[in-house]
């Protein structure tokens, strides 16, 4: 057992970091309050070859693994530019790179991992429903056979980037839900291209708490055409194939969480130095101190737990079991620390002039997605503890 870290991964550390200063809070305060898509950002990023770090170098990527991707993006948050940075990579990571590297063919690859990495483009991924929320077995948007390819219809919600994806990946039902012997069956993905533009294709953005830099929404397809080059895999492989997008997101997650959490909990110690009351620095009161320190040892056993369950999936291991220990450990100690980061800034917390409320507002994000802790927790009690399922 080896805890010591490559000069490869020190050097990703030291090259994100530097990244992430060049667009510090004032940057991101500015693009989540006019709600702009961080272009400059994200183009440096591609620059570097850190949005396409998970595509092979034969399709122009960096050819890196889950143990780096969770070191990108940790160290891409906690260098100052908060979750948002962290959903974006996700896109990218995830739901554009693993599904397509795993399951496309050779001209989805060809077509769209380079797009990956050019720091222009950003993708998305059409899972969740309004009726089905976290059980996406209950996926009710259909895809019937029209000719050579297919009609699909239903809706989808807090989907992120699909107005300016070249690509979203859409989970639907190939076979209706009466139809299949066994829930996981009848299901397949499609790769739509440039789904704003598509016919039939309706986006509405959705107003919400926080991420405000990107826009989330809920889309409408009414009789949108799909056509055989579309499908991903096999008709029916679907749900199979969105499992194993679940690990390697839920690992980008946690990174979020402690990246965030440690930015949160830094800005909270600079200020507890410098703010004196009572005639000593508030950071000497341990009502401030204990709080701020418990959630910092959360987040060190976390990203443990989660450096453990990136490298047993580079190991092409099971890692479903520390992947979701870590997210809610993860997850409710980022929330814990952003909450204290507000409450040591006292008045001052809670206006936007300081970012401690942002970082509060965008960790909220994940004790929901990508699974909300309870959904976490029912993964823990069935699968670690083994008792009865209670869903």
């Amino acid at each position: 057992m080896d805890f010591g870290e490559s000069p490869q991964l020190k050097m990703i550390r030291e090259g994100v970091r530097d990244i992430a200063r060049q667009y510090g809070p004032v940057y991101w305060r500015e693009k989540d309050a006019t709600k702009t898509f961080p272009a400059e950002f994200w183009e440096a990023m591609g620059k570097n070859g850190w949005t396409g770090a998970l595509v092979p170098e034969e399709y122009g990527g960096s050819g890196l693994g889950a143990m780096e991707m969770a070191v990108i993006v940790e160290e891409v948050v906690a260098g100052g530019a908060g979750g948002t940075a962290g959903i974006l990579l996700i896109a990218n990571l995830c739901f554009g790179t693993m599904s397509i590297l795993h399951h496309g063919n050779e001209e989805q690859k060809r077509k769209y991992l380079p797009m990956m990495g050019d720091g222009k483009s950003v993708f998305a991924m059409a899972l969740t429903e309004p009726n089905a929320g976290s059980n996406a077995l209950e996926t009710q948007t259909l895809a019937t056979r029209n000719g050579d390819g297919w009609l699909l219809n239903g809706s989808k919600v807090f989907i992120t980037n699909i107005e300016r994806a070249p690509a979203v990946l859409i989970l639907c039902r190939t076979k209706r839900f009466e139809e299949v012997k066994r829930r996981t069956e009848g299901m397949s993905n499609f790769l739509l291209e440039n789904p704003a533009q598509v016919k039939g294709v309706q986006i509405n953005a959705i107003d919400k708490l926080g991420l405000n830099a990107l826009q989330t929404n809920q889309v409408f397809f009414q009789d949108v055409r799909l056509e055989q080059h579309h499908l991903v895999g096999k008709e029916g492989d679907g749900w199979r194939q969105i499992l194993d997008v679940l690990n390697p997101e839920r690992i980008v997650g946690t990174a979020v969480a402690i990246g965030l959490g440690n930015l949160a909990i830094e800005t909270a110690v600079n200020y507890a130095k410098e703010r004196k009351l009572f005639g000593r620095q508030i950071g000497a009161n341990q009502g401030l101190a204990f709080p701020l320190a418990e959630a910092k040892a959360e987040l060190e056993a976390a990203r443990a737990l989660n450096y453990k369950a990136a490298w047993l999936f580079d190991q092409g291991q099971p890692c479903a079991e520390e992947v979701n220990m870590a997210k809610y450990v993860a997850t409710e100690a980022c929330w814990r620390a952003c909450d204290w980061a507000v409450q040591t800034h006292g008045g001052y917390g809670y206006t936007r002039d300081y970012d401690v409320e942002r970082y509060l507002r965008e960790a909220r994000l994940g004790r929901i997605a990508p699974v909300t802790s309870q959904m976490a927790l029912n993964y823990i009690s069935e699968h670690v503890l083994g008792l009865p399922r209670s869903y």
